[in-house]
């Protein structure tokens, strides 16, 4: 089958969720306001104390245009992997949603592009607010930002595929502990968001670069502030694969749970 063809069916899911949530657009909208509290509350709050920070290229910017960059890549990591694990799950294990669905000409691969497009609406949602906020608070500082919406929008693809292949795996809502609690919160903390890698002991460093946040940070960053290089490369690279390799992992668990 086509892309183009699993695509067009998986609209229908997208359509589905669109109906779903057309009376609780609070909940989708809540998220909008989280990075800009994060903003607000530590990059410029504890930027009053910081002020300013050293690049690689030896530029030295405001602490608040270092720290809005990586509030944008966790506004895009969230929205995904909220939506591809909360609900997902649910519509997995109780509602049976997909098993419904699956009685339908729509398949696997289509339930999975479905859930990833609309997680992807939501990120959207919540990228597009944070950037024109980033614009109107002069945060923007290259013109290499043009590409910042399309990379962030990469970046929630990522953790879509990354959600979908981890909610597979969980058994009981008490599960949600280890992706929620010992995955995305350290991330979030200790993948170069509020400070440079450089201030962080050896092995947490070794930690950071390991993880997709990281590298999501470290590229988004790269372009609103014109550090764009071998590193941003780098970081493109880890993202593909790790996106690649996520979503054979959904596919395949999704269909051991869903076709036994």
């Amino acid at each position: 089958m086509r892309a183009w063809d699993v695509v067009w069916k998986a609209r229908r899911l997208v359509e589905r969720n669109i109906m779903v949530y057309r009376h609780q657009w609070i909940v989708i909208l809540s998220g909008v306001a989280e990075p800009i509290f994060y903003l607000v509350g530590i990059g410029m709050g504890l930027g009053g104390l910081v002020q300013t920070v050293k690049l690689s290229d030896g530029r030295v910017i405001s602490y608040t245009a270092y720290v809005a960059p990586a509030l944008l890549a966790t506004a895009a990591m969230n929205g995904a992997v909220f939506e591809t694990i909360f609900n997902v799950f649910f519509k997995l294990n109780f509602a049976k949603t997909y098993d419904g669905i699956l009685a339908t000409p729509m398949g696997i691969g289509e339930i999975a592009i479905g859930e990833m497009l609309w997680a992807l609406m939501r990120a959207t949602l919540y990228a597009v607010s944070m950037l024109v906020l980033m614009v109107v608070l002069g945060l923007i500082l290259s013109p290499w930002a043009i590409l910042a919406l399309p990379v962030t929008l990469f970046v929630a693809a990522t953790f879509a595929a990354t959600g979908l292949a981890g909610t597979a795996f969980l058994r009981t809502v008490q599960d949600f502990d280890i992706p929620m609690g010992l995955i995305v919160m350290p991330m979030f903390l200790f993948s170069g968001t509020f400070f440079p890698v450089s201030a962080y002991p050896t092995p947490i460093q070794l930690f950071m670069q390991a993880t997709p946040l990281f590298h999501s940070i470290s590229l988004i960053r790269g372009l609103t502030t014109g550090v764009v290089g071998g590193q941003q490369a780098v970081d493109f690279a880890y993202l593909l694969g790790f996106f690649s390799l996520m979503m054979v992992i959904a596919m395949r668990r999704m269909e051991r749970k869903l076709i036994k």
